[in-house]
């Protein structure tokens, strides 16, 4: 799909979220095979095996456990160890396309724990290291939905509203002391993330809209292309973008 650049990571650590499927296993693969150490997280232990098996030979520890919980974080932080030059936030989850008046409490709080909670804490923990090195790079997984309204529910879209402005406070505070945060900001991909449409109304509302606007579904690969060339020095200018990778969606 894409051509790997050999080496470009070769001596760095990078933390992967959501490495058992889609996206974020296309971006562990792409990492590992451009030289660089893989401490790769899942909530399913198969799809973590299978990466394992699949990259055999090269530098990947795996991590079985939720991102949204502590102690998937603090043992991915041990399992790095005193270095982690990279991290890569792709986990997350959808929400039915559930509309303001019909999003109950449990989605909404599910939805932000592993799209935003996730994300910020594990942030948390690995900047003090990023700090002292005098560098870093993060990238998180925003959505079409960090972008406009009509592509998911009430929580999917708050969050990815609230996953871009994140990545923009980490690009303001750390950006002095080495540290660049962007984000990608993916349309349809083909994807394991189970997006079932549970609201009617949503249905007619949300529906027409995608089948007339909604571009050719991307392969992960194809995203993990731009998360890692935002996760290398070829992006050492970019920090604190959101990087639309949506085949020209954000633009209808």
């Amino acid at each position: 799909m894409t051509d790997t650049t050999a080496g470009r990571f070769t001596g760095r650590t990078i933390i992967v979220t959501g490495a058992g499927s889609g996206i974020g296993r296309a971006t562990a693969t792409r990492i590992a095979n451009e030289g660089g150490r893989v401490i790769a997280t899942d909530v399913v232990a198969d799809r973590l095996d299978a990466l394992r098996t699949e990259l055999e030979g090269l530098a990947v520890e795996t991590v079985v456990g939720d991102v949204a919980a502590r102690e998937t974080i603090d043992a991915l932080i041990a399992a790095a160890g005193d270095r982690v030059d990279g991290l890569a936030n792709v986990a997350g989850i959808m929400d039915a396309f559930l509309p303001p008046d019909e999003v109950d409490d449990a989605t909404w709080e599910r939805v932000f724990s592993v799209n935003v909670t996730g994300p910020m804490r594990l942030t948390r923990a690995v900047l003090p290291l990023m700090i002292a090195a005098g560098k870093g790079s993060v990238v998180n997984v925003a959505s079409e939905a960090a972008l406009k309204a009509s592509a998911a529910g009430a929580a999917y879209t708050s969050s990815k509203h609230a996953i871009a402005g994140y990545t923009k406070s980490v690009a303001f505070f750390h950006g002095p002391q080495g540290i660049r945060a962007n984000a990608v900001a993916p349309g349809a991909v083909a994807t394991n993330i189970e997006a079932p449409m549970r609201s009617e109304y949503a249905a007619r509302r949300v529906g027409p809209i995608m089948q007339t606007t909604i571009p050719p579904v991307a392969q992960p690969e194809q995203l993990a292309a731009a998360i890692t060339w935002l996760l290398s020095d070829d992006s050492a200018n970019v920090n604190g973008a959101v990087l639309p990778s949506d085949g020209g969606w954000s633009v209808v």
